[in-house]
């Protein structure tokens, strides 16, 4: 199995981790925006996620040598580390619970409030927890000034939606394309309503018209883009928004503590000479469960 022994290499993989951390979620959400429904988005991505599990795991995994202490992945697969797996397995329910929330947070609330305030709490809550599982090795008057202001940025960042959903309702209620006639709750079925194919990701006919380009936070902008969108949130609750967005960061906080513990056997759950999950076992049946858990509630939803 291989390992990163040293300071610099962990730093360095920490910091890739955060350039691929901050760019999935731009590319699922603009997937949603030009109307692929956000279940076969999240299908193709737990897939890909697998994938790439069993690639690791047959890799690294098995790099190196085996060792009582770190076995290879395919020697820890035949081993009694069942309740680590269990954690395992609860840690994928999490983030496919956490990522299936997100996606719709990413139409209902906007794709830079739903991160901060996901982020945020997930820092908050999942710092906190892991700080204790972890004997408070770490200093907490270093640790939780920075965790606090994850936790100031989560309320700003519930202050922005409802002042954006303020504004976004002014400006449909003094559009002209957006009138009294048609009540703001009731756009989505107008949309609808309309003459178009039936699967929004069907492609529609190319049927001349004139080209408007319409100007980004204007009422227009806000209709087109609803018209376009696979999730239809205009007139929707201001707080549907925030409590899925809140959904979304307890269950991401929570999937990190599940790990830790699967790997780090801090409740002594192991029995006596059973070594405990290695990072790619871990990250193997991390992905089985969250991919079966996302196949099966994305099916649901189509």
């Amino acid at each position: 199995m291989y390992l990163v022994k040293d300071i610099s290499g962990a730093i360095g993989l920490m910091a890739a981790a955060l350039v691929l951390l901050g760019t999935w979620p731009v590319v699922l959400a603009v997937l949603e925006r030009r109307g692929r429904l956000p279940q076969h988005t999240y299908l193709d991505y737990s897939i890909s996620n697998f994938l790439a599990a069993v690639l690791v795991a047959f890799t690294f995994g098995q790099i190196g040598g085996d060792t009582p202490e770190t076995p290879n992945f395919l020697t820890q697969l035949t081993q009694d580390n069942w309740p680590s797996i269990l954690f395992t397995i609860a840690g994928g329910v999490f983030i496919t619970l956490g990522t299936l929330a997100t996606q719709y947070g990413w139409a209902y609330v906007g794709l830079t409030v739903t991160e901060v305030m996901a982020s945020s709490l997930k820092v908050v809550i999942g710092t906190t927890l892991n700080y204790f599982l972890d004997g408070r090795i770490n200093k907490a008057e270093v640790l939780f000034p920075g965790v606090g202001c994850f936790l100031i940025a989560a309320c700003l960042g519930s202050l922005v939606h409802s002042s954006n959903a303020a504004d976004n309702q002014e400006k449909l209620s003094n559009s002209r394309n957006f009138t009294g006639e048609i009540a703001k709750e009731e756009l989505t079925r107008h949309l609808l309503e309309e003459e178009e194919p039936k699967d929004c990701e069907e492609a529609k006919p190319d049927v001349p018209r004139a080209v408007e380009k319409t100007e980004a936070g204007t009422a227009d902008f806000l209709i087109d883009l609803e018209d376009k969108r696979s999730i239809k949130v205009l007139g929707s609750n201001t707080l549907l928004g925030l409590g899925i967005v809140t959904f979304a960061g307890v269950c991401y906080s929570l999937f990190a503590p599940a790990f830790n513990l699967a790997t780090n056997d801090q409740w002594h759950t192991l029995r006596d000479g059973v070594p405990r999950l290695v990072v790619y076992t871990a990250f193997f049946d991390f992905s089985l469960s969250s991919l079966a858990v996302g196949v099966a509630f994305n099916v649901w939803f189509l």
